[in-house]
């Protein structure tokens, strides 16, 4: 059986598992029935199991549930009982350094992928280690040093008998594949146009050629050969730093960068070459300190510039600053395959209108939705790329760092301060539910066997009836519950 094949035959056995981030191949859409559109600290809640420190999602195959927690010096993994979540094991890895992070990341931001043998993890203080079902470690692959200016954010992924991994960086960018059973290195790419990425990749399974990773990096998504890592295909017009999950349905590529406000179209700022700017080059040695650029963007971003952290720039930095101002937000559909650069031929279209930096978009019943940094949800027509309807999530303005996810007739958003939003499907954004949490939340929601899972501060929380009989709103139901907005 091809690997595709297999590809698809785990979906259908597992259709119920919520194996990466964002769930089956990252779409962020479960099979799962019998989900509740109410529910809180008094309602529907089924459990709650202290956590530390992380930002990681959680996965959930079978009976067992994964989640790793950063604790001072330990990086650890749990293993908590699907059932109760009850701890069933914890286990620590090396700490072997700490990486400089942004406030909003910590060392436990990268999701674990599992399957029926056990997991996967990624610590960027450490690197890649892999635990049995049982808790027994099975190897262990240090990586890094990295340089990344926020942190490592990518989660590994599982592609047939590989273990696949994006470790984009200020230098040295690559993909690697290593053994899921035995951890050796399979193959590995250099990715030299990627600076500062977290997006974690997602499997192309389409059609006759073989089964690809799509990889998003600066300015363009890459499509390598799951089993030799050669790169296949290509398509620019991405921004300069992607953290999303492309989103692969009917033949074709979803994804949504955004990097400043000067990238959406029209308000690009244009760069001086090189050569101009030298005029300020005052101790003339062919570089340019901080002190020695133009005043604007260039000054402000200087550490970000500073790829080498030499304190200077030289041509191929300010040729990145170049691109990156030039490069722009949107949201861009891009039909997969070919060979090469297949921007031309294949970009079926571009959307500019309030695009997330951090939340990937989802397709739910033949409709796009994404939602911005600060709440602005779009539902969008997926064959054409127009906009149907542009609104808030609720009233009051929010933070969004976890993408939506959807199952059951319900379409789950999370905002910063733990409130969720649960939407009907279709164009029209219309409210089923607003739950209130009360901690905050940076994590996307886990969907399996009739539970929705959120990562709060302190807590995983296990939302589910309690009874087993589902009550209230279902699909085409009338939204005629407590604390529900009126539809729009």
């Amino acid at each position: 059986m091809s690997l595709a094949g297999l590809l698809l035959l785990t979906q259908v056995l597992h259709a119920q598992d919520w194996t990466r981030f964002r769930g089956p191949n990252g779409t962020g859409v479960s099979e799962s029935r019998n989900l509740p559109a109410e529910f809180g600290p008094s309602n529907n809640l089924l459990w709650r199991a202290p956590l530390s420190t992380g930002h990681s999602s959680p996965v959930v195959v079978r009976d067992r549930i994964y989640i790793t927690v950063v604790e001072q010096e330990k990086l650890v993994t749990r293993c908590l009982r699907q059932s109760d979540g009850k701890p069933l094991w914890q286990r620590d890895c090396p700490r072997l350094r700490r990486e400089v992070l942004d406030r909003r990341n910590n060392a436990a931001s990268p999701t674990p992928v599992a399957d029926e043998t056990g997991v996967y993890v990624f610590f960027p203080d450490f690197g890649l280690i892999s635990y049995a079902r049982d808790g027994r470690e099975r190897w262990r692959l240090p990586l890094g040093p990295f340089d990344n200016f926020y942190g490592m954010g990518a989660s590994p992924i599982l592609a047939g008998e590989n273990l696949v991994l994006v470790c984009d960086q200020k230098r040295e960018s690559f993909i690697i594949a290593v053994g899921k059973n035995d951890g050796k290195v399979r193959w590995k790419q250099p990715r030299p146009e990627a600076v500062s990425g977290h997006s974690t990749p997602a499997l192309w399974a389409a059609g006759p050629g073989p089964l690809a990773v799509i990889a998003p990096g600066s300015f363009r998504i890459d499509a390598y050969q799951a089993q030799t890592g050669e790169l296949l295909w290509f398509a620019r017009g991405l921004a300069s730093e992607m953290k999303s999950v492309p989103v692969v349905a009917n033949g074709t590529v979803y994804i949504n960068g955004y990097n400043l406000p000067e990238n959406d179209p029209g308000r690009q700022i244009a760069v001086p070459p090189f050569a101009e700017v030298l005029s300020g080059d005052r101790n003339k040695d062919g570089l340019l300190e901080k002190n020695e650029l133009p005043e604007g963007r260039a000054r402000q971003f200087f550490p970000y510039l500073d790829l080498d952290h030499s304190g200077k720039l030289d041509e191929t930095e300010w040729r990145f600053f170049s691109q990156s101002l030039a490069a722009e937000n949107g949201l861009l559909a891009i039909r997969g395959g070919g060979r090469g650069d297949v921007t031309a031929t294949h970009t079926l279209w571009k959307f500019h209108r309030s695009i997330p930096q951090l939340p990937s978009t989802l397709l739910y019943d033949g409709v796009l939705y994404m939602v911005s940094d600060n709440g602005i949800l779009t539902t969008l027509d997926p064959e054409t790329g127009v906009a149907h309807k542009q609104a808030r999530l609720r009233t009051a303005s929010d933070r969004v760092y976890a993408s939506p996810v959807a199952a059951d007739g319900k379409v789950y958003f999370v905002t910063e301060s733990g409130v969720v939003i649960v939407k009907k499907p279709g164009t029209e954004q219309q409210t089923l539910a607003v739950n209130e949490l009360g901690e905050d939340v940076y994590a996307t929601p886990a969907i399996a066997g009739g539970r929705i899972y959120i990562r709060t501060a302190s807590s995983l929380w296990a939302f589910g009836f309690t009874d087993g009989v589902k009550h209230g709103t279902s699909r085409g139901e009338s939204p005629k519950r407590r604390g529900a907005e009126p539809p729009r």
